[in-house]
């Protein structure tokens, strides 16, 4: 080969890849995966906006990244797959960090804590724990780390979990008496059903559930396994918005307290 073509086609090849380190490095959208119906956390506003917790902390990273947040919709139990499939970068969506998920996907360390209870009709004796429950039909989110604890725990010991691939629909069902009971995080059921004119006969009941192996650690956003340049762009942004007060606001704005991981 002449060693001026040979000259020219380094130079291309570099070139390429130049361009190749430089669109990387100046990403200028990012795109979370967006389960748009789990108040206060994600949901839209009568126009037809997303709006909620989840969404003003994903709003504020972009803004840490100076790029331009771009959301998709999904189902909740379609998150991790539409990740792997590359529908979108980032997994937003009040998501639980457990065991079971990091085998499919990274996660950012946990941006907010929050109790998992049940709620049932309000004078209820029914309790959150296997022996109150046998023979009962419960409702939880499909996908959720709340079903995974109600798989693992509760049925098969005799009590019937049915799973929603919606949350209103769970509440729906439990006003229409097709529930006994419900399984959520605790800021979802109070701010998306008990704080609402259909929720005024149903309460919180018994204590919060704990199990980390199922319910796990806290939640965060979810990357794909690897992606390990995003994933530091990402942490370095959550850890500058808690560190300059930004979280601990937005979760005063929502829940009238903190929430956010320490």
């Amino acid at each position: 080969m002449p060693l001026k073509l040979s000259l020219s086609l380094f130079v291309a090849a570099a070139l390429i890849g130049s361009v190749g380190t430089v669109s990387a490095e100046t990403q200028s959208t990012l795109r979370f995966g967006i389960e748009a119906a789990y108040p206060p956390f994600e949901s839209k506003s009568p126009t037809g906006q997303l709006q909620g917790f989840d969404v003003d902390v994903g709003t504020a990273v972009c803004a840490k990244l100076r790029v331009k947040c771009e959301w998709v919709e999904n189902s909740f139990d379609g998150l991790i797959p539409a990740l792997q499939a590359r529908k979108f970068d980032v997994i937003n969506s009040a998501m639980n960090i457990t065991d079971k998920r990091k085998q499919s996907i990274d996660f950012t360390p946990p941006i907010y804590v929050v109790p998992i209870v049940m709620v049932a009709k309000r004078g209820s004796p029914l309790l959150p724990d296997v022996k109150s429950l046998q023979g009962k039909r419960v409702g939880v989110l499909q996908g959720s780390s709340q079903e995974d604890f109600l798989k693992a725990h509760w049925a098969n010991a005799g009590v019937s979990i049915v799973s929603y691939q919606d949350q209103d629909q769970v509440y729906a069902d439990l006003v229409a008496g097709r529930l006994d009971a419900a399984v959520q995080e605790a800021q979802t059921v109070e701010d998306g059903f008990l704080n609402k004119p259909s929720g005024h006969d149903y309460a919180i009941v018994g204590q919060p559930l704990s199990d980390p192996a199922t319910l796990g650690e806290g939640t965060g956003f979810g990357l794909r396994k690897g992606d390990k340049a995003l994933a530091g762009k990402i942490d370095a942004a959550l850890d500058a918005l808690k560190k300059d007060g930004t979280l601990s606001n937005l979760s005063q704005k929502y829940f009238k307290r903190d929430i956010i991981a320490k």
